[in-house]
């Protein structure tokens, strides 16, 4: 079904207004109010609004509660959510000549993706228990300074530690499906967390643009429960060395996609799959030597997916050794 999508303002908590949750919501529902008087040119159910939810840059959720208390939830089909991976401000640091303890810092803010979903989840629940207002991740990546090559404000090299913030995450949306309606870049030719870079008549495809062409598999798939225990304990917390989600396409197969953000260790994951009975599995994989490993114009194809065999089924049960920085996705058929 079509549906004609209208997003009321952009982060007006911060440098789009620097409004309370009280004023916004006022404005919101001011602003809907007219909006919905053209109901003779959109079918009911087809007008689609998200209004401004929080930014990590609150860190609270007290944004998110005074607009679930302050606007109908008839009035509003979605709330947007910003996050970004940033390891300072002003200085971000480079996106691409970068010392492990920072590589850690900025997976360490990547994950937290999974706590700021979760925590506004809960209140959405609170006041929405049949979930239809969803979560709109309509910003989120890597931020670091610009590139001192002159290619423009916000130009960033991306590097085998944005492929980590990308499979990672992908893995968080995809387990939290039942709120989270829609995830996209705000960003995807030369800015931030880019797919696509380009010099003149020249174009490169980034590791991000390789971990969400694998991931493509998961898209109007079921989701399947998934979950690891593995942990690793790092500089700025505790988060998991391997994320994981699962799903069941139309066709019957089921894809299981699998990130080991450990830049040394590869680590074995043995998964059980229950109720499926595993005829052939094949796999695909995104790594290489060292997380500040990209592509460049001169060398554009240095990170790319492989084949990927080192895969065993055993008593109803699969195993595959994680190599260290490694995104996979495996293909099981029946």
């Amino acid at each position: 079904m079509e549906c004609q999508v209208r997003g009321i303002g952009n982060e007006s908590w911060g440098c789009r207004g620097n409004m309370t949750a009280e004023y916004y919501s006022s404005l919101y529902n001011r602003y809907v109010a007219a909006l919905t008087t053209y109901e003779t040119y959109f079918k009911p159910g087809n007008l689609y609004r998200i209004a401004v939810g929080p930014s990590t840059y609150l860190n609270d959720t007290t944004w998110t509660e005074t607009l679930m208390k302050s606007i109908p939830i008839g009035t509003m089909e979605g709330l947007s959510l910003h996050h970004y991976c940033l390891v300072g401000w002003p200085d971000k640091g480079s996106s691409f000549d970068f010392t492990t303890y920072i590589y850690y810092k900025t997976m360490r803010s990547a994950w937290y993706m999974d706590e700021f979903i979760t925590r506004n989840s809960k209140v959405l629940d609170k006041y929405d228990p049949d979930k239809k207002v969803g979560l709109i991740v309509d910003e989120w990546g890597g931020w670091y300074n610009e590139d001192a090559s002159g290619n423009g404000l916000l130009y960033q090299q991306n590097t085998i530690r944005d492929a980590m913030i990308a499979g990672m995450t992908l893995n968080i949306f995809n387990n939290h499906a039942d709120r989270v309606h829609m995830a996209n870049l705000a960003q995807t030719v030369n800015v931030l967390q880019a797919v696509i870079l380009t010099k003149g008549e020249q174009m490169i495809l980034t590791p991000t643009y390789h971990v969400m062409n694998m991931y493509k598999v998961h898209q109007n798939a079921t989701l399947v429960p998934a979950e690891v225990s593995n942990m690793t304990n790092l500089t700025e917390g505790q988060i998991p060395a391997v994320s994981v989600s699962a799903s069941l396409d139309a066709m019957g197969k089921m894809h299981i996609s699998l990130t080991n953000i450990d830049d040394q260790n590869s680590q074995p994951v043995k998964m059980a799959i229950n109720g499926f009975k595993m005829k052939n599995v094949t796999g695909e994989i995104l790594t290489s030597d060292q997380v500040q490993d990209h592509n460049t114009f001169e060398n554009p194809t240095k990170v790319e997916p492989r084949d990927f065999s080192d895969i065993k089924v055993r008593n109803g049960n699969l195993e595959v050794n994680l190599p260290p920085v490694s995104v996979l996705v495996l293909e099981l058929k029946e």
